[in-house]
C-alpha cells in the first residue's frame, strides 16, 4: 500500500472486491477467537490485534511508545497475510499449526517466520485459524515476549 490507512474502517476500503469478503471473514474470525484484553487497531500499516499501553506501559522495544503487537492481518499486493508472533515465538506453536494446517486446508502451506499467505482466498482454513488465535491469552503473549527479550 501506498499510504497508512488512519483507522480499520479506511482500511477495510482498500481491499480489493476479489478479497474483501474473505478478508472480512478472517477478521471476524480473529474477533471472535482472540482471547479477551487484545485492542484491534492499525498497526504498522495493517490492522493489528495488540496489548494496549494500558495493560503493558513498557510497549514494543522497538519503540516503547508502540504497543506490543501480537497479530496484523494485511491485503498485500498477490495475497492476504496474517502475522502472528506467536508462531515466531513459541516452537510448539508453530510445530501444531504445521501439523494441523493440512487437515483443514489442500493447499501447501505458504510461510515465513511468523507470516501465513493465503494466495487462494476460496481456500482459507477459518476454523483452524480460529483455534490458533484461541491458543495464546494475552498474559502468556506477554510473558513470552519477555522472555523472548532476555535472551
Amino acid at each position: 500500500m501506498s499510504h497508512s490507512p488512519v483507522d480499520i474502517a479506511a482500511y477495510l476500503e482498500t481491499i480489493p472486491e476479489d478479497r474483501k469478503k474473505a478478508f472480512e471473514k478472517l477478521r471476524q474470525t480473529i474477533i471472535d477467537h482472540i482471547p479477551e484484553g487484545f485492542e484491534e487497531t492499525i498497526s504498522y500499516g495493517m490492522i493489528g490485534y495488540v496489548v494496549p499501553l494500558d495493560k503493558y506501559p513498557k510497549g514494543y522495544h522497538v519503540d516503547p511508545k508502540l504497543p506490543l503487537p501480537f497479530v496484523n492481518l494485511a491485503n498485500q499486493k498477490n495475497y492476504i497475510a496474517l502475522y502472528h508472533l506467536g508462531l515466531y515465538a513459541n516452537e510448539a506453536l508453530l510445530n501444531w499449526f504445521r501439523e494441523e494446517y493440512p487437515k483443514y486446508s489442500s493447499r501447501k502451506l505458504d510461510m515465513g517466520k511468523s507470516c501465513i499467505r493465503f494466495r487462494q482466498v476460496d481456500k482459507i482454513p477459518y476454523e483452524l485459524i480460529g483455534q490458533l488465535m484461541e491458543k495464546i491469552t494475552m498474559e502468556e503473549w506477554v510473558k513470552s515476549y519477555e522472555t523472548g527479550q532476555k535472551k
